[in-house]
C-alpha cells in the first residue's frame, strides 16, 4: 500500500520515482545537515552487499520544501544543532510522509529539542512514540532483541528509537542517544571497534529494508 500511495503522488505531481535511491535532508536553521559525510555511502554499500538492495552509491541532498523529495522512498537526516522548517517545508514533508515516504532522523548529538519542535510543525496532532524492542524494524534483516543498539556515548542515557505513526504505519523514525551515523563512518574517523561498526551498519540496514518494504 505504501508504494502505491507514493507512486500515485509522484504520478499526479509529474515526477518519476527512481527506485532504490536515498537522499540526505538539507534543512535550514544552521545545523550541519551534511555531517558524517562517509556514513550514508558506507551504509548503502553495506546494504547492497548484505540485504540485496541496489541503491545508487551517492546519496543526493534534497530540501524539505522541494518536490524533489518525492523521488526518494527513503530520506536520511542528521546533524548536531538547530533544525528549522518553514511552513512550506512542513507541509511538503507531511505530504511526502503521508504519501508513502520514509524519514530517518539520526541524532548525531544535540538535535533532540530542535527535531521535536520542528516535527510538531509537520504533524501538530501527533507525538513521537517510543518503539518497543518487539517492533519489526529491529528484526527486518538482523535481530536486535533489545531494540536500538548503543554506538557512541554522550550523556549516559539509554538509546531510544521514537516514531510517528499514521494508522499503524511508521512514517518516521528518530534514533536518539545511539549515534548510528558515527558507526557508519569510515573506521579511522572514530576508531570504533569492528563489532561496534557492524552493529551500527546492521541496524541501519534494518531501517533501510523496513523503509523499502512497508
Amino acid at each position: 500500500m505504501k508504494k502505491l500511495l507514493l507512486f500515485f503522488m509522484l504520478f499526479t505531481t509529474g515526477h518519476v520515482l527512481q527506485a532504490q535511491q536515498v537522499a540526505v535532508l538539507k534543512y535550514g536553521g544552521g545545523g550541519d545537515w551534511y555531517g558524517n559525510p562517509t556514513a550514508l555511502p558506507n551504509l548503502i554499500e553495506f546494504c547492497n552487499q548484505n540485504i540485496n538492495t541496489s541503491i545508487e552509491s551517492a546519496p543526493q541532498p534534497v530540501e524539505p520544501g522541494s518536490t524533489d523529495i518525492f523521488q526518494y522512498p527513503f530520506i536520511h537526516m542528521t546533524g548536531h544543532g538547530n533544525v528549522y522548517f518553514t511552513p512550506e517545508d512542513a507541509q511538503n514533508l507531511r505530504k511526502y510522509l503521508l504519501g508513502g515516504g520514509f524519514l530517518h532522523i539520526d541524532d548525531n548529538y544535540g538535535m533532540n529539542e530542535f527535531v521535536r519542535r520542528e516535527l510538531k510543525k509537520v504533524f501538530p496532532d501527533k507525538e513521537l512514540e517510543e518503539l518497543p524492542a518487539s517492533h519489526p524494524i529491529f528484526s527486518t534483516a538482523f535481530d536486535f532483541p533489545n531494540g536500538l543498539p548503543k554506538i557512541h556515548e554522550h550523556d549516559g542515557l539509554r538509546p531510544q528509537a521514537f516514531g510517528i505513526f499514521e494508522n499503524d504505519r511508521l512514517l518516521c523514525i528518530f534514533t536518539f542517544e545511539s549515534d548510528l551515523g558515527d558507526g557508519w563512518e569510515d573506521q579511522q574517523v572514530h576508531n570504533d571497534p569492528q563489532e561496534v561498526r557492524l552493529k551500527a551498519l546492521q541496524m541501519g540496514a534494518n531501517i533501510v529494508k523496513f523503509a523499502f518494504s512497508y
